[in-house]
């Protein structure tokens, strides 16, 4: 099939960003070593804001949105994978600055590519997709920094999103002591099926204006950034270390 179906987000003149279906040929795929034949894509925060221009997304127009996508080997250029394979794709400029996962067809670096792992369905893979990916370089990052179940609690901010459920999973299954930090009360029985031990209402949560606090945490992961992240600064444990991944509170960094 020589055209298929994509998601294409344009800009025009005058800045204004649209975003609709159309048909786009293999002459309009993008620079790379495998063509993929995309079966699902997922829906991030970050694609929302580039349909809708909320948020400078797009680093070029037109551009084929959604940030990560699984899907089947078509024809490959690389002795890493071959036709047939089971693959996902996400991260770098993919959905960015370069055609993204809303496609019936992608091409894209090997570089940008992962084999599904085996015992894993391309659904759960996408399921899983860029937040679960963020959450687990997160996790490992912090680790490397010294991060260890022995030392204390980590706190997981914005505990309902996707890549803060992702990082409860897994610092839960690690050992960790985590503590899940949310204004959505109704989530309680879902994040303590993830894995938290503890739910705290962040409203509620003594932070102070001192430059330092009692130190609550040997971790944090914040997909807040703003206050919340500066809050954080102040109460973490000597040597403590935080993944910061995200600013839905906004991007300032406040004075402490």
């Amino acid at each position: 099939m020589d055209t298929f179906r994509a998601y294409l987000i344009t800009r025009s003149d005058d800045k204004q960003v649209r975003a609709d279906f159309t048909e786009l040929d293999r002459s309009q795929l993008d620079a790379g070593d495998v063509v993929v034949r995309i079966a699902y894509a997922s829906i991030n925060y970050k694609d929302a804001l580039a349909a809708t221009g909320k948020g400078p997304i797009i680093r070029r127009f037109p551009c084929v949105g959604g940030i990560d996508a699984v899907g089947t080997v078509e024809s490959s250029g690389s002795s890493r994978f071959k036709a047939g394979d089971s693959v996902v794709v996400h991260s770098h400029g993919f959905g960015v600055s370069q055609h993204g996962g809303y496609a019936g067809l992608t091409r894209a670096p090997a570089d940008w590519i992962n084999h599904v792992p085996a015992g894993m369905t391309p659904l759960e893979a996408i399921t899983l997709g860029v937040a679960g990916y963020t959450a687990a370089l997160a996790v490992d990052l912090m680790e490397h920094n010294g991060l260890a179940p022995s030392r204390g609690k980590v706190l997981v901010n914005g505990a309902s999103g996707g890549v803060a459920s992702v990082a409860i999973d897994i610092l839960a299954q690690r050992g960790y002591h985590v503590v899940a930090a949310t204004r959505k009360v109704h989530e309680r029985d879902y994040l303590l099926g993830l894995g938290a031990a503890e739910i705290v209402d962040p409203a509620t949560m003594p932070v102070g204006s001192r430059p330092l606090e009692s130190a609550m945490w040997q971790g944090a992961v914040d997909s807040l950034g703003g206050q919340a992240l500066a809050d954080l600064t102040r109460t973490m444990q000597r040597d403590g270390v935080i993944a910061s991944l995200g600013n839905a509170m906004g991007i300032e960094r406040p004075i402490l």
